[in-house]
């Protein structure tokens, strides 16, 4: 009888800290959100600076990365809510029934269209040969010098070292993409711990109500 298969073998996401996603191969992953911009509302000199710069970002860079588009279906709970506390404050009878049909509406509407949202996303990876994460250990390891135990203790240490070293290069590849884009005028930030859970409980659990994260820009759709 066949042994059953359980899905977390099939996720490749070890853990989630320090704003870095962290894979089962040891890697690490950097995940930036990115705005829309009206390109066609631009000027033809507008649009070919914005052009430049892009190529600029993708001539300078030595990795890899991966640009991810995410389209969800729009949970409108908390507008309705809104709504409701609205509606319960108010007065004029009149107006509370335009707002009663105006809520209705609404719900109406997203029930029969496939109302989306997307999203825009850059995944920045990074991960080391052995030789090389031996020498950025030893690099790292002057940088922040810590006490060598002959106990268990000592490979978590080494384990926390190499995570540290992991984390510094990653972030310099985040600049690099971060200071590449900002020529093009589109809002870049780099999403923080809760944030990639929340995302992550998102792309992996589809079925369910979206998670609402935390307040950032509103990339254009």
């Amino acid at each position: 009888m066949p042994q059953s298969t359980s899905t977390e073998q099939f996720v490749s996401v070890e853990t989630i800290k320090d704003d870095c996603v962290l894979l089962k191969d040891g890697s690490l992953r950097a995940v930036l959100m990115v705005s829309g911009i009206n390109f066609d509302l631009k000027s033809e000199e507008e649009q070919n600076l914005v052009m430049l710069a892009y190529q600029g970002l993708l001539n300078r860079l030595d990795f890899s990365v991966q640009f991810v588009v995410h389209s969800r279906k729009v949970n409108i709970d908390s507008y309705l809510a809104k709504i409701k506390v609205r509606d319960d404050a108010e007065t004029n009878g009149l107006l509370k029934i335009q707002i009663k049909e105006y809520a209705q509406f609404i719900k109406t509407l997203v029930s029969v269209t496939n109302v989306m949202s997307k999203r825009f996303y850059i995944v920045v990876p990074y991960a080391v040969g052995a030789e090389e994460a031996e020498r950025a250990l030893g690099r790292i390891a002057e940088l922040l010098p810590l006490p060598v135990k002959k106990s268990s203790g000592s490979s978590k240490q080494k384990e926390e070292t190499d995570f540290e070293s992991k984390k510094m290069q990653l972030k310099h590849r985040v600049n690099a993409v971060l200071s590449g884009l900002r020529p093009t005028g589109v809002k870049i930030i780099r999403l923080q711990t809760q944030e990639l859970l929340e995302l992550y409980y998102n792309l992996y659990n589809p079925e369910r109500t979206e998670k609402k994260s935390s307040e950032m820009f509103a990339p254009s759709e």
